[in-house]
């Protein structure tokens, strides 16, 4: 574990539990193991200084993912410390849907579709300031270092400043909607990974998939639709998503070092500022 704390707790609550797997992601400072304990199999996760998702994933845990746990379509939460930043789960049994192929199953979306559906209809919040603090942070990013031409960065930063900032009915979300935090075990499809889990716009899961499934293939979009329900984007509203989702994009890829999300980051760009246009 990353520090001499985090590694005393796991002691305490996995005693003798050994190493099966490091499953570490390496682009950002998380530590994730695959442990055993007593041949019982649980995820740990640890971060360090710099990191703020341990604290998220805790309050999903805790305050969101009922729905979904009781019937193993997510992680339970076995033991957990926000402030030591760890946080151990039961293992959830299941094959990772990118780069198999249930990634391009209609049904797999369906049903990925439902189950954000019970996530988003737990509780809705109204926020008078969401809309203010995402432009902010957007031009904070646009003002870090980053890849994004000047003038694209100029045409970026006269876009967010000149939008409203209304009101935002605001749901829980997983923040890192798509295949690469969903698994496929017996028939079902169930979800990991909460570390970007917050209060936002329902839309907000919808932003890692229109980037990049649903503009494979819309086929897949359908299906999900299907699953979820209503769509909740408006023209204008998912406008100002896909902007402010391609600049944090393209900006995080090139502080750690991602040239693939990097290019991305770029290629969405281009496509928001020039959609509806």
């Amino acid at each position: 574990m990353t520090t001499d704390h985090q590694q005393a707790l796991l002691g305490e609550w996995l005693p003798g539990a050994t190493l099966v797997k490091d499953l570490s992601w390496g682009l950002v400072g998380t530590t994730v193991l695959l442990l055993n304990h007593n041949d019982q199999l649980y995820i740990a996760k640890a971060g360090d200084d710099a990191d703020t998702n341990i604290d998220r994933e805790v309050r999903a845990h805790r305050e969101w993912l009922t729905p979904w746990t009781s019937r193993g379509r997510a992680p339970r939460l076995a033991h957990s410390d926000a402030e030591a930043k760890l946080l151990v789960t039961h293992y959830l049994p299941g094959d990772l849907v990118e780069g198999t192929p249930d990634e391009h199953d209609p049904g797999t979306y369906h049903k990925a579709g439902v189950l954000l559906a019970q996530l988003h209809e737990q509780l809705t919040v109204d926020d008078e300031d969401f809309e203010a603090a995402e432009n902010a942070k957007s031009l904070a990013w646009l003002d870090g270092p980053h890849r994004i031409t000047p003038d694209v960065v100029s045409r970026l930063r006269d876009e967010v400043t000149s939008w409203p900032t209304p009101p935002s009915t605001l749901v829980p979300t997983h923040g890192d909607w798509q295949p690469r935090n969903w698994l496929t075990h017996e028939g079902a499809v169930s979800v990991i990974d909460f570390g970007r889990a917050e209060l936002r716009p329902a839309w907000g899961d919808f932003g890692r998939l229109a980037a990049q499934q649903f503009r494979r293939n819309p086929a897949l979009e359908a299906a999900f639709l299907n699953g979820y329900g209503a769509d909740p984007r408006d023209p204008v509203t998912w406008r100002r998503s896909r902007i402010r989702e391609a600049i944090g994009t393209t900006c995080w890829a090139y502080r750690v070092g991602s040239e693939d999300y990097e290019q991305q980051g770029h290629r969405m760009i281009a496509e928001a500022l020039t959609a509806g246009t």
